[in-house]
Formats: structure tokens, C-alpha cells, sequence
């Protein structure tokens, strides 16, 4: 089994890929949406985001208010990685399990999507990197709409990710996702092709 990594800068339309390759037969590991399940109360990293951070970042129901911890660590760098070293191993614990249910069903492609795969160095686990691009206008303009933000609010979530051209000069192949829908989906037909044909380089438990 081939096994993807697929990223690129938020609001970039990696969801919308990641959901055309799964059409295509991929599974699908959403580590942003595992990161979301371990963040809830009872999950792994519940109770250690709250003592990092404070109860200010809880909702009235006890829940991680991720907006309000958002503005934290988009503002200052040293909290984003606490942060960081708080989720990461979890999410690619929790990935790897998904991984390894994948390949025993013999699925031929796994695409793990996440937002911070060459961040936090999960590429080094997959066989092939796919990125997601779109102009930062057109993200903008999506992260406001989509999450209510302002629009400095969103700009300063776009400007602390690393740019697009740092992300694909690390990938296998590059998806641009900032115009015609229709456009974006032969992309992801094309990579698919290419990508199920990349060679095995995880190392064999």
C-alpha cells in the first residue's frame, strides 16, 4: 500500500482533494479531524491543553473552544509550539493506527491529510507528498466565510503557515485548487494515477 501525504496552507482546499482521491478508491486519514476528537473532553489531550493553557480557552460546556485558543497561538509562536508538542505525537499515533487498518484491508492508496505533515516531519512516514495550493486571496476570502473570521484574523493564520512555495518544493506533486473546480478534479485524477504508482519507502515494522 502507497501511503500519501496530502497538505498545504489552510484554507487551501485540501478536504476538497483529499475527497476527490478518496472517490478515486484511497483511504482517507483526516489528522486534523483526529487532532479535533483528541482535543474534546475524556480525549488524550484535553486535560493537557487545559493546564498549558488555562480554563479561559473553555467554552461554557467545558469544551476547547478552538477559535479562542486559535488567537493565542497564531499571536505568539512559543505557545503555538506547547501547542504543537502536546498534539503531534498523539495525532500521528492515532494516524499510524488508521494506517496500518487501512493496509490490512487491503486498500492500495492511504492519503493521510494534514495540515502540518512537513511541520511536524510526518512526511518522513509517507511514500509520496501531495500539495494543495490556492492564492492567498482566495484564502483568505475562504477562512472568512467559512469560520467567520476578520479578515486580519485570517490573514494572520494564512501569513504563520509556511508559504506555498516552501511546501512544494518538498512534493511529489502539486494540485492547484484556486480556480475551476473542474480543473482541480483532473488534477486529482492525474496524481492519483501518479501517485499509486510511487514506490514503497516506509521503512517495514
Amino acid at each position: 500500500m502507497i501511503v500519501v501525504g496530502l497538505t498545504g496552507g489552510i484554507a487551501a482546499g485540501k478536504s476538497t482533494v483529499a475527497a476527490m482521491l478518496a472517490a478515486r478508491g484511497a483511504a482517507l486519514v483526516d489528522a486534523d479531524r483526529i487532532g479535533h476528537a483528541l482535543q474534546e473532553p475524556g480525549g488524550r489531550c484535553h486535560q493537557a491543553i487545559v493546564e498549558a493553557f488555562g480554563k479561559g480557552i473553555l467554552d461554557e460546556h467545558g469544551h476547547i473552544d478552538r477559535r479562542r485558543l486559535g488567537k493565542l497561538v497564531f499571536a505568539d509562536l512559543r505557545l503555538r509550539r506547547t501547542l504543537e508538542a502536546i498534539m503531534h505525537p498523539a495525532i500521528w499515533e492515532a494516524c499510524e493506527a488508521a494506517i496500518r487498518a487501512a493496509e490490512a484491508a487491503g486498500r492500495p492508496v492511504c492519503v493521510v491529510e494534514a495540515a502540518v505533515l512537513l511541520e511536524a516531519g510526518w512526511e518522513a512516514s509517507c511514500d509520496a507528498v501531495a500539495v494543495v495550493t490556492a492564492p492567498e486571496a482566495v484564502r483568505v476570502a475562504r477562512l472568512m466565510r467559512a469560520r467567520g473570521l476578520s479578515e486580519a484574523e485570517a490573514r494572520q493564520r494564512v501569513e504563520a503557515q509556511r508559504t506555498q512555495a516552501a511546501q512544494a518544493a518538498r512534493a511529489d506533486c502539486v494540485i492547484d485548487n484556486g480556480g475551476d473546480p473542474a480543473a482541480t478534479e483532473a488534477q486529482a485524477a492525474r496524481a492519483y494515477a501518479q501517485l499509486a504508482a510511487a514506490p514503497i519507502r516506509r521503512k517495514k515494522a
